[in-house]
């Protein structure tokens, strides 16, 4: 399936759901495959970062346009191809209604429209996508230009659920939109819990934790109350693991038997960290990723482990 239409669109997550992996078939169990996972282009950070103001600088992403080309392109000489190519949020730096949005985001958009239309494109909100305080006005934009905020899709027997984490940091202006994915949610996660999939796997933007969820309550992590609310429900419907951003660093951690990855980003590095992408192995027992800085995997490849996995059947 196409990951863009006719006229270069986007398929867009509608009815909560992704059209390009709409066919019962994808229910079933077929062997191992694996995607990629990116996160934080977010087109302007870089500037906005190099001159100490993150409000309203980020006049200039040059820079992020070229690793995004060069994400895009590592992405499209992988083979076999990965099942799809999912980012989790801060697509672009410039929040709803401030200066350089638009230009950012058909910036971003001109360069994923160069990913190979075999790999679906994912795509998963962020505080810079919707407000650190969403409104149903911020959440309406992001659904015209990217599709659905949350929605779930299988492939090959695997349960994906995409969550607005927005709503777990600061629902305040948009209630009545948090408790609609709370209660899609939970729908979601009874479906995982009666084992009805192989594996269920969330991507949200925000991490529950970056390293323990212990942790002290932090900029980059959910409030200990919350995100422990979510860690028991996400472990008690089984899911294996959950895929975040945000922290523009590589970390993460477990809980009981749910693995919190935490990825670093394609764009502005605020760590030790290389601009880069995950590749994310799904076998019939677990789920294998490994972090690759754009160079790494352009000019190596996904190394002979992770691929001797997906041939055991």
């Amino acid at each position: 399936m196409s990951a863009v239409e006719a006229g270069g669109v986007f398929h867009r997550a509608r009815g909560r759901t992704l059209d390009a992996f709409s066919s019962d078939k994808e229910r079933e169990w077929k062997g191992p495959f694996y995607f990629i996972q990116g996160a934080d282009p977010q087109f302007g950070l870089m500037k906005a970062w190099s001159m100490g103001d993150c409000d309203s600088g980020g006049d200039e992403w040059g820079q992020e346009i070229r690793l995004t080309e060069l994400a895009v392109q590592a992405i499209n000489k992988l083979d076999p191809k990965p099942k799809f190519f999912v980012l989790c949020g801060d697509l672009i730096h410039a929040m709803p209604g401030t200066p350089w949005r638009k230009e950012q985001t058909e910036d971003l958009q001109r360069v994923l429209r160069t990913v190979d239309s075999e790999i679906p494109l994912v795509f998963v909100s962020g505080n810079h996508d919707v407000g650190n305080v969403p409104t149903p006005e911020t959440i309406a934009e992001w659904q015209q230009t990217w599709g659905d905020d949350y929605f779930s899709f299988w492939v090959g027997g695997v349960l994906f659920l995409v969550l607005n984490s927005q709503f777990f940091y600061d629902a305040s202006m948009c209630p009545a939109l948090k408790q609609a994915q709370d209660q899609w949610l939970d729908q979601q996660l009874s479906i995982a819990g009666q084992q009805r999939c192989q594996h269920a796997v969330v991507f949200q933007h925000i991490p529950l934790f970056l390293q323990s969820i212990d942790e002290e309550d932090d900029y980059f992590n959910l409030t200990k109350s919350v995100r422990k609310e979510m860690a028991d429900k996400f472990s008690k419907a089984g899911v294996k693991a959950v895929f975040s951003g945000h922290y523009h660093r590589n970390a993460g951690g477990t809980y009981q038997d749910l693995d919190m990855v935490v990825s670093s980003a394609i764009g502005c590095q605020l760590g030790k960290d290389t601009h880069g992408l995950r590749v994310v192995v799904v076998t019939a027992e677990k789920i294998v990723h490994r972090y690759y800085s754009l160079d790494e995997l352009s000019e190596k490849g996904i190394e002979d482990d992770l691929m001797d996995l997906m041939k055991k059947k």
